[in-house]
């Protein structure tokens, strides 16, 4: 009559006994009780027909039988476990990847996620925000960059074009505004945006100049400075001074009245948000794509109707 094979259970509680030490850690790493625990190692030990534990007050330890044995069979765990993970890996679904800024995750994309899971509740999507952004397409992530075409090619598709006006809460335009006039805002406090010189968007300089006015920056009233644009609209809304509201992004506060402009808008036509599509596309990448730019459709619908 053949021998009855080995229970590869008990060899798998042997090798965390061995490898633990104790009985009861092993126990909890493999969610089992340790009667349990001590059960299949005898069981193992009856069928092997040696010792492989020696019980000390303080956990146990490996006869000289039982150390031959775990040397087997922990590299051969190790090894069985390596090869499940690679295959659950390998039929896990992928997370898609979005690369963009703080600011456009953090005002449009976030507060919209909800609306992407009710209709397609099946895919991941890694949300990857950095301040600093690699111009080109990524090789394998669906990105969404703020510049020009030229930046871009002809692949990219234009979200949100940069439209900009000032902004700032309804008590702070009461104590300080009204202002009708180009040369108030200048001589308001601001709150600015750091970037690099020259800006890839409207600043105040820039914005400022538009309207035909050189604003000398000693006029400033204790401004402020922020390194992301949600830092300055979180600034405005806790009446610091008069921001920058790029329309895509504040178009929520304004709604709510949060927020409220204080002065003309401008519009640069070759600038704004740009979703540029991975290298290589799939069905999920085109699924997302067309899902962000139908969101900005809508919000371009909303903004003819204010």
């Amino acid at each position: 009559m053949a021998e009855r094979p080995i229970d590869l259970g008990w060899v798998r509680v042997f090798a965390a006994v061995g490898k633990m030490g104790s009985l009861s850690s092993a126990a909890g790493t493999l969610g089992l009780t340790q009667p349990a625990v001590s059960y299949q190692i005898r069981r193992l030990e009856e069928h092997m027909g040696v010792s492989l534990l020696q019980r000390q007050h303080r956990g146990v330890e490996l006869t000289s039988e039982g150390r031959r044995l775990f040397d087997v069979t922990s590299r051969t765990v190790d090894d069985i476990d390596m090869l499940v993970r690679s295959f659950r890996s390998q039929s896990e679904r992928p997370a898609i990847r979005l690369r963009t800024d703080y600011a456009f995750s953090s005002l449009w994309l976030i507060p919209r996620m909800h609306t992407f899971r009710l209709h397609y509740p099946e895919m991941d999507i890694q949300i990857v925000a950095t301040q600093r952004m690699e111009h080109g397409p990524p090789d394998g992530d669906i990105a969404v960059v703020f510049g020009t075409r030229q930046e871009f090619g002809s692949n990219a598709t234009l979200l949100l074009p940069e439209k900009v006006v000032p902004i700032c809460t309804q008590g702070f335009l009461d104590r300080n505004g009204p202002f009708f006039d180009p040369f108030e805002i200048a001589s308001a406090r601001l709150l600015h945006l750091d970037t690099r010189a020259p800006s890839p968007w409207f600043d105040w300089k820039s914005y400022l100049a538009e309207l035909g006015i050189n604003r000398d920056a000693a006029v400033g009233q204790g401004e402020l400075s922020f390194n992301t644009y949600s830092l300055v609209v979180q600034a405005a809304i806790g009446e610091q001074g008069l921001a920058i509201g790029w329309m895509g992004l504040v178009d929520s506060l304004l709604a709510s009245r949060m927020l409220v402009t204080a002065g003309p808008m401008l519009e640069a036509t070759d600038r704004g948000y740009w979703l540029v599509p991975p290298k290589a596309q799939s069905a999920e990448t085109d699924r997302l794509a067309a899902w962000l730019i139908s969101e900005a459709g809508i919000d371009a619908l909303k903004a003819q109707d204010l």
